[in-house]
């Protein structure tokens, strides 16, 4: 029975760990608040990322941010320090100059890696139905993981190390671009008096990756949260920093900045709830007071 490590068991994270298991892998858990690693009851429980890495044939990482995935990786108990012939799967979402770092690291250290950043959410994960971003520096590498990867979803070959990380900042500008724009064009129909539903019904015929929210675009529910706008603020700010390299210079990417600034907006008051509440950015329907209770 092939045995995974999953460290960090946020909603994603935890996802995969139940999926895997359901899958038949042998599962072994960490994540930094020990009681979130507990309560998925799947496996092991382990006290470090070395810990939890060193009986595992697989380790699959998933946390937020490039200070977060260092941490799990360079610390004294962190991957590298029990790495040594192991597969990892580098699947948090932290750009590609980390991604760069963990593999001549890895080298070093006499592991895989492989670059596994992903499409989609905790829906996706439980339905197997993820679209997974890799790269690796030989394509080989992605046989020993590719049971891991195929029980979560479609595996889509990128290339090199750093291709994959790129790519996904691609697609997370995108869908916060996306999602703006339909909180835009809902307020402005609303606003000439369309029924809100309509106008939801029509922006999901040229966008389909909204019907999934629509309890958040049409109802003002933005819980559960599947993407919490403080992680879009966070990849939002990682994809400007990658396509807009010359700071002060005229913005390459004016899209992205000022989406950008729309989610910097609704963070500031409600960075927990799903990437939906954008919608309060524009929020037209709703008394001040009422406004700031929904966000």
């Amino acid at each position: 029975m092939t045995k995974v490590a999953v460290l960090g068991t946020g909603r994603m994270g935890g996802a995969i760990a139940h999926r895997l298991k359901a899958g038949g892998f042998q599962i072994s858990v960490w994540d930094r608040t020990k009681s979130k690693a507990e309560a998925l009851d799947v496996g092991r429980v382990a006290d470090s990322p070395a810990d939890a890495t060193q009986d595992a044939d697989v380790v699959v990482s998933m946390v937020t941010g490039p200070e977060a995935v260092r941490d799990v990786y360079f610390g004294p108990a962190g991957i590298f320090a029990a790495g040594a012939n192991k597969t990892i799967l580098e699947m948090s979402t932290a750009g590609p100059g980390i991604a760069q770092e963990l593999a001549i690291a890895a080298k070093l250290n006499g592991a895989r890696l492989i670059e596994a950043p992903v499409m989609g959410s905790v829906p996706a994960v439980n339905s197997g139905t993820l679209v997974i971003l890799a790269a690796a520096a030989l394509v080989e590498d992605l046989e020993a993981a590719r049971p891991v990867l195929q029980q979560l979803g479609e595996v889509h070959y990128v290339g090199e190390i750093g291709s994959a990380a790129a790519l996904k900042l691609v697609a997370n500008c995108f869908l916060a671009i996306v999602s703006a724009a339909a909180a835009e064009m809902i307020a402005a129909g609303t606003g000439r008096g369309l029924d809100r539903e309509q106008v939801f019904w029509a922006l999901t015929r040229l966008a389909p990756v909204l019907k999934t929210r629509k309890a958040g675009f049409v109802r003002n529910l933005h819980e559960p949260t599947m993407f919490a706008i403080r992680d879009m603020l966070k990849d939002l700010d990682l994809g400007l920093g990658l396509y807009q390299p010359v700071r002060g210079s005229v913005s390459a990417v004016p899209l992205t900045s000022l989406t950008r600034e729309l989610f910097d907006s609704v963070a500031s008051q409600a960075p927990d709830l799903d990437l939906s509440a954008i919608v309060n950015a524009y929020s037209t329907d709703l008394p001040p007071e009422r406004q700031k209770k929904e966000v």
